[in-house]
């Protein structure tokens, strides 16, 4: 099966939009997000109801569960802070139901899912080979799939224990057929790997190959949404910069 994998999308409906088009010009099977559907943008009924109606399958992170009520908005930065009270205060009734209705995992399938880590499913970032290889020691899968940090990345441990990982540059293609795997597709809505381009990642669970493709898209709408609905102006700022 071909699988679309996104993350982060954050309430950036320009960024989704473009990436779902690139999503379909390579025509997978089934569309699935880790998580995020808003969050720093100021779109967030049209993210959601963009993933309702195109994403098979679709994970609740940490800037959708404090929307829902589910975790505490003291958690979160200053700005983040200021986008998860704004987001609470305007998102709409079906908008929300949806987010209440999803889950921060989903460990069973292959690749296993979740939206920050095996570990800890909505707060750890795997940044380091070392988390990593702690992380795959709980997963039943070979391969699993995280987001949260907004940055493409891949791990293995091939079959000696010996641990690798990178971040993952647009058009990078690797075999995930031989050892474990935890790979990350990047951010949709506010990448931060110095690459303002949205990010996603085609995985062919047949073949096992992971490819990871950027987007170019209008950021200057995304940014003007942002300071349209007065929201911290670092938020739309970072978007151009991919930080």
């Amino acid at each position: 099966m071909r699988i679309a994998l996104l993350s982060d999308v954050h309430g950036n409906l320009p960024a989704f939009q473009a990436v779902l088009a690139d999503v379909d010009a390579q025509a997978p099977d089934e569309v699935w997000c880790l998580g995020d559907l808003v969050g720093y943008g100021a779109q967030p009924d049209g993210c959601v109801e963009l993933a309702r109606d195109r994403c098979d399958l679709s994970l609740a992170g940490n800037h959708d569960l404090v929307v829902t009520g589910e975790i505490p908005i003291t958690e979160f930065s200053s700005s983040a802070a200021a986008a998860a009270r704004w987001t609470q205060e305007t998102i709409g009734e079906e908008a929300l139901a949806y987010l209440k209705g999803l889950a921060p995992a989903d460990p069973d399938r292959e690749p296993a899912l979740y939206h920050a880590s095996p570990r800890d499913p909505v707060w750890e970032y795997v940044l380091s080979t070392w988390q990593a290889d702690e992380c795959i020691d709980l997963m039943e899968a070979r391969v699993g799939a995280v987001g949260h940090s907004h940055v493409a990345l891949w791990f293995r441990r091939d079959d000696s224990g010996k641990m690798s990982g990178a971040t993952a540059d647009a058009g990078l293609e690797h075999d995930l057929s031989a050892g474990r795997w935890l790979v990350n597709p990047g951010g949709v809505g506010q990448p931060r790997d110095g690459d303002p381009r949205a990010a996603w990642l085609l995985l062919d669970t047949g073949e096992w190959t992971a490819t990871w493709r950027r987007v170019e898209y209008p950021i200057e709408e995304a940014a003007g949404a942002i300071e349209e609905a007065g929201l911290p102006r670092v938020l739309a700022e970072r978007l151009f910069s991919g930080q």
